[in-house]
């Protein structure tokens, strides 16, 4: 599988887009073996120089560990509760269409119309 050069990477995590030669290796990031930590990475790894920036606080320990905390636990939450749309968007911007959140929302509107007409609409 071609892989990108380090500017081309650089590019891409900063959220271009790759040349269409470079698609697989586009699927894979986002859909292979391992996206799921790539994606924490790619959001966690740019917050640890301004989170190393409170341990230059005066105080125990604790406190800057703390303040640390409250920012990186909602990064991590937000990252893994939008994961999905954001492969989405990386798909789509790369033209492909394998979304997986779009194939999870098809396969509701499919069980929600089965129910209406099983049951009624109230």
């Amino acid at each position: 599988m071609l892989e990108p050069t380090a500017r081309q990477w650089i590019s891409y995590n900063l959220g271009g887009t790759l040349p269409a030669d470079l698609n697989p290796w586009v699927h894979h990031d986002l859909l292979g073996r391992g996206s799921a930590v790539r994606h924490v990475l790619r959001f966690t790894i740019p917050l640890v120089p301004l989170l190393l920036l409170f341990l230059l606080f005066p105080g125990p320990v604790w406190l800057p560990l703390l303040m640390m905390s409250l920012i990186l636990l909602p990064v991590l939450y937000f990252a893994l509760g939008l994961m999905n749309v954001y492969r989405g968007f990386r798909l789509r911007q790369h033209g492909m269409a394998d979304d997986p959140a779009e194939r999870k929302r098809e396969g509701t509107e499919e069980k929600r119309r089965e129910y209406e007409a099983r049951f009624g609409r109230e």
